[in-house]
């Protein structure tokens, strides 16, 4: 198993989180939130980041990292999972052919062509440390004829991005960025099995589970993200994209998984659901609990805090515990003070950087 990442921004510890920054930056924190957390890299979005503020532009300011200031490592995903959801909301944003995405932004006539090529010379714009092989994303219940046609284009597809990635790093000097393939075939384990060993033919250096880790309820699909898991090799990365929340995380590190992300903790704190471990549960045994229950939520607005002057959590070093009271947070969400949420993100991401270091340490 893979322990750590050699990256062009540094080394990544694993198991490791990354928090998401679609648009270059992590709602409602800085930078500084998550260096101070203890996690190590930020996934931002291809897609997005294409059409704001763009990918060339992105590049005359010299990358992701010139442009945001962020020091750490930077993965970005390949833009399939977002193109495909559109169209599979509504066909008027395009099609999806067996050479390219059609992809119409306005539903009008402007189109574009997304290839494999463009996928990877976009994230060599931005400069990023891990990029993403274009995919072709399905739903769980998407009958076997389209996980098939999933399979087959997502291995050619990936192809076509190891093939760009090889020409454009060429001669390239210094730990290189890393190329991840993704792994589809739905809920069947021969087509998982399949995709898994046709990619590993292709090489890269780490897999992602492709498609919805959940079903219609929200309740993860274990089984799946099971037989994704054993299509990937033990000798590289195994990235479960999208997940997670804590028990996930911890769950998923039993099959093999060493790579998170997830807009989960950010969005919780700006709902005032910030995460505390139970007494005594901040530890490698207490995070891998089979049943899952070593934390618990704070909710910032019940007024049981209005006049309690204690923590968040006793036990965190993070700027809101370290600095304030429980009744203060919630002062700040009453009256629609910015803090409010800065101080939640913070913790929640702090959360994160501690639960990963138990996992590390277990």
């Amino acid at each position: 198993m893979v322990t750590e990442l050699l990256l062009p921004s540094g080394r990544v510890a694993l198991p490791a989180f990354f928090p998401d920054a679609t648009y270059g930056a992590v709602r409602a924190a800085g930078f500084e939130d998550v260096e101070n957390a203890g996690l190590t890299g930020l996934e931002m979005n291809s897609y997005h980041l294409y059409s704001k503020p763009g990918a060339r532009l992105i590049k005359t300011l010299g990358g992701l990292h010139a442009f945001t200031g962020y020091k750490g490592a930077i993965l970005t995903d390949s833009g399939g999972f977002q193109l495909y959801s559109m169209i599979r909301e509504n066909p008027d944003y395009g099609e999806i052919r067996e050479k390219e995405i059609l992809f119409r932004p306005d539903r009008g006539d402007e189109k574009m062509h997304f290839t494999p090529e463009k996928c990877i010379q976009s994230q060599f714009m931005y400069g990023s440390d891990i990029m993403m092989a274009l995919d072709l994303c399905t739903h769980p219940d998407d009958p076997i004829e389209q996980q098939r046609r999933s399979v087959e284009l997502t291995v050619r597809w990936g192809a076509r991005c190891r093939a760009e990635y090889d020409k454009l790093i060429k001669g390239r000097k210094g730990p290189r960025p890393l190329l991840f393939g993704i792994v589809q075939g739905g809920r069947d384990r021969d087509l998982r099995l399949e995709c898994g060993r046709r990619l590993e033919e292709i090489g890269f250096d780490g897999y992602g589970f492709g498609g919805w880790p959940t079903d219609e309820n929200g309740n993860m699909l274990d089984d799946v993200l099971q037989m994704a898991a054993d299509a990937m090799p033990d000798s590289k990365v195994k990235y479960a994209m999208g997940v997670g929340r804590p028990e996930e995380i911890a769950r998923l590190t039993k099959m093999g998984y060493s790579l998170f992300d997830c807009v989960i903790p950010t969005r919780e704190a700006r709902h005032q659901r910030l995460y505390v471990f139970d007494k005594g549960m901040d530890t490698p045994e207490g995070v891998r609990r089979a049943d899952g229950k070593f934390y618990h939520f704070h909710y910032a607005l019940d007024e049981a805090h209005t006049r309690d002057g204690g923590p968040v959590d006793e036990t965190c070093d993070c700027a809101l515990c370290r600095r304030c009271s429980k009744a203060y947070l919630q002062h700040l969400f009453k009256v629609g003070d910015a803090q409010a949420q800065r101080l939640a993100t913070a913790h929640n991401l702090r959360f994160y950087g501690r639960l990963m270091e138990n996992l590390r340490n277990g």
